[in-house]
């Protein structure tokens, strides 16, 4: 854990803005790991989802010349299900891999980002090798990604919904990771709890607080950021296909935000670890039962992802 997010969020990979070299390091970096996991690729490359970030910036200038076309790139694998109807459902495990780059001025110019989200992209690794070292396998399939262009605006969670590598109407649940990896926060400490963005909206929040309460790890609502938030992580836009998706976060306001301390060497290794032993017995839960997390009826704000849910079927 430690190693790949000091590789990761190393000033040798320059931020890992989208798209750069840096960020193009980090996928293979990613796809090298998930093949030593033993996951089964997915996309139109092995582990690659490829767009061209010349088309689907959404802050092209669109009256501009054409440009030579600029590869980024979904890295996704798939752990298939052992039952022999529910192995065609899927869960989505995911996290943002890319950050804010590098910036020119005094001081240190490079935007590490250990935390946001280097920390969510190691723990879809260490859940992925988890999960398929595991001799017993779960009943659900589980797509591990990490997309790039969140910090332009969900552009490769996006990009995804517009294009699954997977039934997107048998897709029962996404978790996405990010921020879990300091505890600091204005608020205070924050160790040994996450919290859920969309807490409320569908039952995964609940899956995640049973969880918590086995392992020892406070999973609550924060009274303004659960919904707040809910809309500004990759969690929405699976929730926009009708998905019940969610995000945990350890710590919204962590004092290096899109900083240049943003450092691997500040985080809470240990803390990192239960989050996602957590995460980890969630996804077990919701991949062996029959029953599908649903939106809720009652709630005002998960309404309209209900209304796409049943719509699909």
């Amino acid at each position: 854990m430690r190693g790949n997010l000091a590789f990761l969020a190393s000033d040798a990979l320059e931020g890992r803005g989208t798209p750069s070299r840096g960020l193009d390091i980090a996928a293979e970096f990613i796809a090298s790991q998930f093949r030593a996991a033993g996951l089964e690729p997915l996309g139109d490359e092995p582990y690659f989802q490829t767009a061209d970030w010349n088309k689907i910036n959404p802050r092209r200038d669109k009256n501009a010349a054409p440009a030579a076309p600029a590869k980024v790139r979904n890295v996704v694998g798939i752990l298939r299900g052992s039952d022999p109807v529910l192995k065609d459902t899927y869960i989505l495990v995911t996290a943002h891999y890319d950050h804010v780059g590098m910036k020119q001025g005094e001081g240190d110019g490079i935007f590490n980002g250990a935390n946001d989200d280097g920390s969510g992209t190691v723990s879809v690794i260490e859940l992925a090798k988890a999960f398929a070292a595991n001799k017993e396998r779960p009943k659900r399939s589980i797509v591990f990604m990490t997309v790039f262009g969140e910090e332009h605006g969900l552009v490769g969670s996006r990009y995804y919904g517009a294009n699954p590598l997977v039934p997107i109407d048998k897709t029962v649940a996404g978790i996405n990771i990010e921020q879990v990896g300091r505890t600091d926060d204005s608020e205070g400490p924050q160790q040994r709890a996450f919290a859920v963005t969309g807490y409320d909206f569908s039952d995964v929040g609940e899956i995640l607080k049973k969880a918590g309460d086995q392992t020892g790890i406070k999973v609550w609502k924060h009274s303004v950021n659960s919904d707040k938030y809910f809309a500004h992580s990759d969690n929405q836009a699976l929730a926009d296909q009708g998905i019940p998706a969610h995000t945990v976060s350890v710590a919204y306001a962590f004092p290096d935000y899109h900083g240049a301390g943003d450092h691997w060497d500040k985080i809470d290794y240990e803390n990192m670890a239960a989050v996602d032993r957590t995460v980890a017995l969630a996804i077990w839960q919701i991949a062996n039962s029959s029953e599908a997390p649903k939106w809720s009826r009652t709630n005002a704000k998960a309404a309209k992802y209900l209304g796409i849910q049943e719509g699909r079927r």
